[in-house]
């Protein structure tokens, strides 16, 4: 139970490097190395929420505080609420994405995408810094 917060960091850490090859390749017209990582992506962030609800559903009840004073406090909640308000965000953004794509709806997929990306990728960084910043940087009181 201990190692899902660490499993659920590496998740996002690896979606934001399927993100960045995707995004590379794409720009590339490398079509089936796109389409190879953005799987890749969906695949971790999927399991990055199934990590996430698990950890949270056998920790029910415990909290993990942030304990750290001075700046750094209010520059991690304010980290910490731009990630949520756009982690859930993401969910509808990264369907209405790929629900095109899949239907070969390749203009519509690109015009969404280029608004999905960046906040994906953001998620998936700022998923890994507070992590960080929780459970490493500064020590947690349960």
């Amino acid at each position: 139970m201990n190692s899902l917060p660490t499993l659920n960091a590496c998740l996002n850490a690896l979606s934001a490097c399927f993100l960045l090859v995707g995004w590379w390749m794409i720009r590339h017209d490398r079509t089936r190395a796109h389409i190879v990582s953005m799987i890749g992506a969906l695949t971790t962030s999927t399991l990055f929420l199934i990590g996430y609800l698990t950890n949270h559903y056998l920790r029910h009840g415990v909290v993990t505080k942030f304990t750290a004073v001075g700046w750094i406090r209010p520059a991690y909640f304010t980290l910490l609420i731009s990630h949520t308000i756009l982690a859930v965000v993401i969910v509808p953004m990264v369907v209405m994405t790929v629900i095109p794509a899949l239907q070969s709806r390749f203009d519509r997929h690109k015009r969404i995408a280029r608004w999905t990306m960046p906040v994906w990728l953001y998620v998936s960084v700022t998923g890994v810094l507070v992590y960080m910043m929780l459970y490493h940087w500064y020590r947690p009181t349960l």
